[in-house]
């Protein structure tokens, strides 16, 4: 698990500020790290709490759907990974949105966000190590 903030995307908070409209303040929340996974996923909840609209419908393959692809609605968002000394940014962020929270998490952080960074698993300890 890793700890993120999920904003508006760059685009949209300069859409706000021109039509002197409030930008919604960044959302902490928790991640799975998750390399099976294309695409970063977040919980509606959290793009509920940034009041946006989907941009679009993304194509979605999981295991469950047996080569059907599920179509599920797309956004666009900031996210953050902050550390102590740096933060990394991804200004426009293109996520789908999957009922997640019941498992424990608000997302699934997928490759799209993980090949701009390097991961490393440590399986005797059962820890990770994800460099930005």
């Amino acid at each position: 698990m890793i700890d993120l903030i999920v904003g508006v995307s760059a685009p949209r908070q300069a859409a706000l500020q021109k039509a002197n409209q409030p930008v919604p303040p960044g959302i902490p929340a928790r991640f799975l790290v998750d390399t099976g996974a294309s695409n970063t996923v977040i919980d509606p909840a959290i793009l509920n709490q940034l009041h946006l609209t989907p941009t679009g419908i993304m194509a979605a393959h999981t295991p469950s759907t047996a080569g059907v692809p599920q179509h599920i609605q797309q956004f666009d968002v900031s996210l953050a990974i902050a550390h102590a000394t740096l933060t990394r940014y991804f200004h426009a962020l293109p996520v789908a949105a999957c009922q997640l929270k019941i498992q424990g998490f608000d997302g699934l952080l997928g490759r799209d966000v993980l090949r701009e960074c390097l991961l490393i698993y440590t399986g005797p300890d059962n820890a990770f190590i994800l460099s930005i």
